[in-house]
């Protein structure tokens, strides 16, 4: 795992870098990195959010590896699809907060992957697209189901259909991703919101992901029954206490996870 992605620490932040040259292309191997990125820092009690970027200025990932999908045949290709899209789901599943930092290029399954993440910071020279329909195939990471969900039925049917890659303005336009800045400051821009959000109470963090994404698939009413369940949860944990006392004796609050 260390060749290809690596988990290095700043405070309560993990930074999680895909190191797959020339373009960090998804491989079975970074597949199996990220897994275990994402796990060693969830397993780490000190850690409240992850930021994942791909290491250099050209590239966040560029895709999946083809020469592997070639390699591999269908039901290879199939099983590192199915591969794929369980570690995005488990990037959402996560108890922290994740913030894609995207350095360069984000295309499929790299678009696919910065979606499965909660935030996106993208650098003013990054592009993102989904080019799969001029190969010939679809996203199998995701891309038909999230991109609609972030940017709508019709802009992201436009993405899909044409293949063609937008512009990190496009980008923030329609909302694919969260804030544009330049190259240089993208390191702690992205480090800044990731901090923010560790210094929030990590049981009531972990319930909004889990209301959120829920709610997206529910009707209304099952959302609002979801977010009854983990309010009524939240506020039953001694970090409500602390929060609640905190703000009426205005002083920062110290939380503990309990």
């Amino acid at each position: 795992m260390g060749e290809l992605v690596g988990v290095q620490s700043e405070g309560r932040v993990a930074w999680i870098t895909i190191d797959h040259p020339p373009a960090n292309s998804l491989s079975q191997a970074v597949l199996a990195g990220l897994r275990s990125a994402f796990a060693e820092v969830a397993a780490d009690e000190s850690l409240r959010a992850a930021v994942l970027t791909g290491a250099g200025d050209r590239f966040f990932v560029a895709g999946a590896d083809i020469n592997e999908f070639l390699s591999q045949g269908a039901d290879g290709t199939r099983a590192k699809i199915a591969d794929g899209q369980q570690l995005t789901l488990e990037m959402e599943r996560q108890r922290y907060p994740i913030v894609a930092a995207i350095n360069g290029f984000a295309l499929g399954g790299g678009l696919e992957l910065a979606m499965a993440c909660d935030l996106r910071v993208a650098s003013s020279t990054a592009k993102l697209g989904q080019p799969e329909v001029l190969l010939g195939i679809i996203p199998g990471w995701g891309g038909t189901q999230r991109l609609p969900r972030l940017v709508g039925r019709g802009r992201a049917l436009e993405m899909l259909l044409s293949g063609e890659q937008v512009s990190v303005e496009r980008a923030l336009e329609i909302g694919l991703v969260n804030r544009v800045v330049p190259p240089e400051d993208l390191h702690t821009v992205a480090e800044e919101l990731a901090s923010r959000l560790a210094d929030q109470a990590p049981l009531a963090v972990a319930a909004i992901k889990r209301a959120v994404g829920l709610g997206l698939v529910r009707s209304l009413a099952e959302g609002l029954a979801e977010e009854l369940r983990e309010f009524d949860s939240a506020f039953r944990t001694s970090d409500a206490g602390e929060g609640l006392s905190a703000f009426l004796e205005k002083r920062r609050a110290k939380w503990t996870g309990a």
